[in-house]
């Protein structure tokens, strides 16, 4: 493998389309005829920079699930319903992620192309801009290391449904977590998609347990025997009133929701991430998305859609749960059962949520190494963070990371809560920002490959509605963008006056992405890429001849084996789209 030398197929710079050259794409081949390794600049294949292909297909489908599941479905969904109503929640659920799944079909495109170990923000540095690529990768980076203390913080406070805080210290039960989660990462990809494969498991059996109760609930199967069906939905109705009364109060509220649903959805895209250590990316990578839309159907849509049905969005249980930000006191599912009358399970689900929490840290911890090492590996950051070691880890950018992840301690303090929240709401616009940065990059990827005349039969996956989809994704995410925090626009008795707090750490992200981008573009003086010029071959001979033996050692161990494997037939055909 190219990993012990020189890879001789590697394409030279004679044989680019015409137009390309080194410097646009920030490309650079090092290497000589004395036996050094190659390196191409987003795509690591050197013995100190490579990453491992150890993420197996169940691995690669569980993760891209495992990110769409958390406590944004299982607790936010109660603020969305109390505020908006059960019609407003599931439009909106439905419809953005409808977003999401073209996000994904935009990112699977290319992604299955050339599986770059930069992930996304290479993408964006190769098919359209470096800087586009550099703010990206930065901004993601950014959003990732709040992301993970908080998400440790989110762990600790929820074993405060159990244990108080003034009997032991939360930053007890952060440090154990934040020690766990740092060894996870440590020992390798294989275990830690192993351990990810498992957490998401869990996830997916406790959203279709909750499912399946809500159904038992809405239809009278509870202890009370209330056969609820859609009486909510006409008393006290579909759709709520938030802020301004009548028709406004209800669009503001649907609004509100819209928003909600985009949070919740944030971090399906990791899958992105893992294209670089994903084994036989080309089939691994369209099936983790095409899998991402039944499974967004199937878990968020007809979850909103049932505790709709199961509880009012004007019960006082409702309210009161909103209060709490976290533990399962907080979940529309525990003011259900309890409504029900059962006893019991809201102790199973702070379980459960311990556990979605605890697997988004572990796995946010993931995503900003790796985010870290494909700026590393693009040029943008310094040359250390993309050294690995034996395992494929890339452990000065895990280190690194690691180390913001101390800022967990901050909500040790009650005092510093506010102000720690207020710093988590400045860097969710990222998340919105990433979206925007891989449709942009879909679309200039689009008109390259037109451009140079790669039609769609060449490639291993093509997004279902093509750069039209991509448009119409990004017009509504740039549409979110300037107005996730609307309500610091209105005036009203309740709301008071402008809300500048709110506004600020709300929007600032916003002119640091662009700050990044226009700087890094003022101080390189680099240039977009055209259509003509975008390099579509550089390291895919690489990335074919790694195919090729993945497929030969299958098809041998298969062979060795004596089956066709048709005995997984009913687990393929039934059950393999939910696992």
């Amino acid at each position: 493998m190219a990993s012990h030398g020189v890879y001789h197929d590697t394409p030279s710079p004679e044989s680019w389309p015409p137009g390309n050259d080194q410097h646009h794409m920030g490309e650079k081949y090092v290497g000589s005829d004395e036996g050094q390794n190659v390196v191409v600049r987003g795509h690591e294949i050197s013995t100190e920079s490579a990453l491992q292909r150890g993420l197996k297909a169940r691995h690669i489908t569980m993760i891209a699930i495992g990110g769409a599941i958390g406590t944004g479905l299982i607790i936010g969904t109660g603020a969305a319903l109390a505020r908006a109503g059960p019609g407003s929640v599931f439009i909106a659920y439905t419809f953005i992620g409808f977003v999401v799944f073209l996000v994904m079909a935009a990112l699977g495109e290319m992604a299955a192309w050339l599986p770059m170990s930069s992930g996304f923000t290479g993408y964006a540095t190769r098919f359209c801009d470096p800087s586009l690529g550099f703010a990206l990768g930065y901004c993601y980076w950014f959003k990732y290391i709040i992301v993970t203390p908080n998400q440790l913080t989110a762990a600790a406070l929820v074993i405060q449904y159990w244990v108080d805080r003034h009997r032991i210290n939360p930053g007890v039960f952060i440090t154990i977590f934040l020690v766990v989660i740092i060894c996870i990462n440590y020992f390798g990809i294989r275990f830690f998609g192993e351990f990810e494969f498992w957490l998401s498991s869990i996830k997916v059996v406790t959203i279709v347990g909750l499912i399946l109760l809500s159904l038992v609930l809405a239809l009278g199967g509870g202890p009370d025997h209330d056969r609820k069906g859609f009486r909510y939905w006409q008393d006290p109705g579909a759709f709520a009133e938030y802020i301004d009364k009548g028709a406004t109060g209800r669009f503001l509220a649907f609004w509100s929701t819209m928003v909600t649903a985009v949070f919740a959805y944030l971090g399906t895209e990791l899958v992105g991430v893992t294209v670089g250590e994903a084994q036989n990316p080309r089939k691994t990578v369209p099936r983790a998305i095409k899998l991402t839309f039944y499974r967004i159907l199937f878990f968020y849509c007809l979850s909103v859609f049932l505790i709709g049905m199961c509880v009012p969005y004007n019960s006082p249980q409702l309210i009161f749960a909103n209060t709490k930000s976290t533990s399962a006191s907080a979940s529309p599912f525990v003011v259900a059962i309890q409504t029900a009358g059962i006893d019991g399970l809201d102790h199973v689900i702070n379980g459960a949520i311990l556990l979605f929490v605890f697997s988004a840290s572990n796995s946010d911890l993931y995503i900003a190494s790796r985010t870290l090492y494909g700026l590393a590996s693009n040029g943008n950051a310094p040359r250390i963070f993309k050294r690995t070691d034996a395992r494929g880890v890339p452990i000065y950018a895990l280190g690194f990371s690691a180390l913001f992840a101390l800022l967990a301690y901050l909500n040790v303090s009650d005092d510093s809560k506010v102000v720690f929240g207020y710093f988590v709401n400045l860097v969710t616009i990222f998340g919105l920002e990433t979206w925007i940065s891989i449709l942009v990059t879909h679309i200039y990827f689009v008109k390259a490959r037109r451009a140079q005349k790669i039609p769609d039969s060449a490639m291993p996956y093509v997004a279902p509605l093509g750069i039209y989809g991509s448009y119409g994704a990004l017009a509504l995410c740039v549409l979110v963008a300037f107005t996730k925090n609307f309500n610091v626009f209105t005036r009203s008795k309740s709301y008071g006056n402008f809300d500048y707090k709110n506004f600020i750490t709300g929007y600032i992200g916003i002119p640091i992405y662009l700050i990044l981008l226009f700087g890094h573009k003022f101080w390189t003086k680099s240039k977009g890429v055209t259509p003509l010029t975008a390099d579509f071959y550089t390291g895919k001979d690489i990335i074919d001849k790694e195919e090729e033996e993945f497929l030969a050692a299958k098809a041998a161990m298969k062979e060795a084996k004596g089956g066709s494997g048709r005995g997984g037939w009913f687990y393929r055909t039934f059950i393999s789209w939910l696992f």
